[in-house]
């Protein structure tokens, strides 16, 4: 009962013989403090429940979708905690021409943290503490392509998400490899090997889309080219892997009536038509004319395809392109449509296509995060609440700053981490 009030249910007694649950739409909200002001995630606990009855309710609901709702909201906040570290990180870099697949520099992968199980860079597992491998992305000199990029920030959010100790404690080496995707298969891997249990499949976010932009945060996927291999001019740009960190009201409402990312491919491919009748050339020209919008190279259009540009300035006008945002590795955090500019300068003659992969973010990850909370529930006594009457644990415990190695949060201020 005490981590679903740190959810954010808001729990009060009352003479009903039934509980009164009122689960509203999290999912739709900006921040628990606006879903909480909507009067979501609200229960109303019977006074005659037992212990037994009022724990095994919890436990039911901590399983409802509005719970997953409330968990994403520290989901988002950890994806964004983690992405901008990574982004602050001059150290971490992202070259074409490189001896293996991921590269430790001169220091070498294990005095970062690391040991290697596959050759040429192509796997990698944490040699000792899992926060302290994560740290050499946030802090050391490493450098590997986009794709190892995104498994860096899924599990860099996973960091921020349990807290140093649990992510620690919580995840074996094994879990935690990174390398290529093809690597990661023949592992234990939480990502994509034999510990990621059940997967969330939904390549156009048809669904996500529908149940509301917080089910956005922290989700991987991939901008990749249309057209075959064949049309690629530049290899090292033929896809961009990224992880969502945040998605506007606007956004998650356009995504939920167009029905996904399949109305968006069609509007990239529109708008590489339209580039193509754009003639001229430039080192990053549609970047700086469509999303840096230069005035002087936008001046230097000619007449005949001012026309054009103001077509494509009014479909990346569209929310979605504006405000929803990718951390990409090297690019750091960006909304979708510089993405799709960048793509234009980078890969002429391919459109660009958007997809989620596969994630266990709502399904394992959820419960395994679950598990950590009532785990250190369990270590750490916690009074019964006088205001309730029925042992309900009452948190009044301070925000508190982020500590990294610090000991796991107990269950009185597990909510305070992120």
């Amino acid at each position: 009962m005490a981590l679903l009030q740190q959810l954010g249910w808001q729990v009060s007694p009352g003479p009903q013989p039934a509980p009164q649950i009122n689960a509203g739409e999290p999912c739709r909200r900006v921040s628990l403090a606006d879903a909480q002001a909507h009067g979501d995630l609200r229960l109303q606990l019977p006074d005659a429940y037992s212990e037994a009855q009022r724990e095994q309710l919890a436990a039911d609901m901590l399983q409802q979708p509005a719970s997953i709702c409330a968990y994403a909201f520290k989901l988002g906040e950890a994806a964004r905690t983690a992405s901008t570290r990574l982004q602050e990180n001059p150290g971490y870099r992202f070259t074409a021409l490189q001896l293996g697949w991921i590269g430790f520099g001169a220091r070498g992968a294990g005095a970062q943290g690391w040991q290697r199980f596959r050759s040429f860079g192509r796997g990698y597992a944490p040699r000792g503490a899992n926060s302290v491998a994560l740290e050499a992305f946030y802090s050391g000199r490493v450098r590997s392509e986009c794709g190892v990029g995104r498994q860096v920030a899924q599990l860099a959010t996973l960091r921020e998400l349990f807290g140093d100790a649990a992510f620690d404690s919580g995840f074996t080496a094994g879990e935690l490899s990174i390398g290529t995707f093809l690597s990661l298969h023949d592992t234990e891997s939480i990502l994509l090997g034999s510990s990621a249990g059940e997967m969330f499949a939904d390549g156009k976010a048809v669904r996500t889309s529908a149940l509301g932009r917080q089910a956005f945060m922290g989700v991987p996927g991939y901008v990749v080219h249309a057209f075959d291999a064949a049309y690629l001019d530049d290899i090292n740009n033929q896809a961009e892997n990224f992880v969502i960190t945040d998605i506007s009201a606007d956004a998650a409402d356009a995504l939920a009536r167009h029905g996904g990312f399949a109305h968006y491919d069609a509007l990239n491919k529109r708008l590489w038509e339209l580039a193509q009748q754009i003639p001229g050339h430039g080192w990053r020209r549609f970047e700086r004319l469509l999303y840096l919008r230069e005035p002087a190279l936008r001046a230097a259009v000619p007449e005949a395809q001012q026309a054009l540009l103001a077509q494509m300035d009014a479909l990346l006008a569209d929310p979605v392109y504006r405000e929803l945002m990718l951390y990409v590795h090297r690019q750091g955090v960006r909304p979708l449509g510089f993405h799709i500019a960048r793509l234009l300068d980078r890969n002429p003659r391919t459109p660009f296509v958007i997809e989620l992969v596969l994630h266990n973010l709502h399904t394992t990850i959820y419960q395994r995060w679950l598990q950590a909370r009532l785990g250190a529930c369990a270590a750490t006594p916690t009074s019964p609440s006088k205001e309730l009457g029925h042992g309900i644990g009452n948190d009044r415990a301070g925000a508190h700053g982020r500590q990294h190695g610090a000991a796991s949060a107990t269950c009185r201020d597990c909510s305070h981490r992120l």
